[in-house]
């Protein structure tokens, strides 16, 4: 099997099959929760096919210096940015286009750049390689740029698409691909993954991770207890549990201003999954430490207000693509959810 890939044996022994037979699509989606390994398994796909697995690597977009660089170019105006679209090829024949920018989408520049660089033929072997991470972050302008390669691909071509939620895509994007489903990894699958690795807290990333090895890796806990803190907050004022001046302390502090919201509305999704699983009796919460405030938040509150507040998280994860205020999105969800 596929070297150092953890979990989701199925989907590597498809593509197992695949290399084995030669017959191999020319677009593959890997669709499945935010860090089970979708494209490190097409890493190491391209790595069976190309060689130089060590070259493919430096393009995992968890590294210390590519995150760095993804973050600095947040800081570019969007023209420089739109003058140079972002991609990784350390392999010559092995291509990564990794969302981009402030709103981290994949753009329409970075689409005609991958239809350009599709005809190239292959430096060396019979294939080139690309990987799209987090396709579902497209706009409109960028899927349809993309549709057209997929529709009349080069021979040479395979390409791969990696999404959360692959129904976030167009249709016709779907149905040109091969959809290989990937699923959290089980708490043994886990504890192998994080012995590895020698991470430090197992047990608490491994709980906090829910199954996805790269958040477990990546998970910074001082921040995600940070984080944590003021969603719990968020969530005590739009209940009436608590005065909304705990809430305005912690959307005003220093350390507030550089948040993004996509986090922030992550977080909020698992507390609110803690205060659904407790009133439905779970013994078993993602922050267990937190139960003695979560278990009063779920008796106050009923099933239709949980409803609500997830449609309102979901509201604002659409709008935090637009670059909505942060305050003003958060604000908004404790003024419609609160009791009057």
């Amino acid at each position: 099997m596929f070297e150092d890939f953890y979990g989701n044996r199925a989907a590597a022994e498809t593509l197992e099959q695949m290399l084995a037979s030669g017959r191999i699509p020319q677009t593959i989606l890997l669709g499945g929760p935010e860090g089970v390994g979708k494209a490190t398994l097409a890493r190491r796909f391209a790595a069976r096919l190309l060689d130089h697995a060590e070259r493919i690597e430096q393009d995992d977009l968890s590294l210390e210096r590519n995150v760095e660089y993804i973050a600095e170019r947040e800081k570019w105006p969007a023209d420089k940015r739109n003058d140079d679209p972002l991609l990784f090829a350390t392999h010559p024949d092995f291509v990564t286009f990794p969302p981009d920018g402030p709103l981290r989408q994949i753009s329409i520049q970075q689409m005609r750049l991958l239809k350009e660089r599709a005809q190239f033929k292959p430096l060396h072997g019979a294939r080139r390689v690309f990987l799209i991470d987090q396709i579902d972050r497209a706009n409109e302008q960028a899927a349809n740029s993309l549709l057209k390669t997929l529709e009349e691909p080069p021979e040479h071509l395979i390409v791969f698409l990696t999404a959360a939620n692959p129904y976030d895509l167009l249709p016709t994007i779907r149905s040109r691909s091969v959809w290989i489903q990937l699923a959290p990894l089980s708490d043994e699958e886990m504890r192998a993954f994080v012995a590895a690795r020698g991470l430090d807290e197992p047990e608490r990333r491994i709980l906090l991770a829910q199954g996805s090895p790269g958040l477990a890796v990546s998970l910074d806990l001082g921040v995600y207890d940070r984080r944590r803190a003021a969603m719990l907050a968020l969530l005590e004022a739009a209940a009436g549990a608590a005065p909304v001046a705990n809430w305005v302390k912690y959307a005003e502090s220093p350390g507030s201003r550089s948040e993004k919201l996509d986090p922030l509305l992550a977080m909020l999704y698992s507390l609110l999954q803690d205060v659904l699983r407790l009133q439905q009796g779970a013994a078993d919460i993602r922050n267990a430490d937190l139960a003695p405030r979560l278990k009063p938040l779920a008796a106050r509150v009923d099933f239709e207000w949980l409803r609500r507040a997830v449609a309102k998280v979901d509201e604002l994860a659409g709008l935090a693509r637009r670059n909505i205020q942060k305050n003003i999105a958060l604000d908004s969800f404790v003024a419609e959810l609160r009791p009057a």
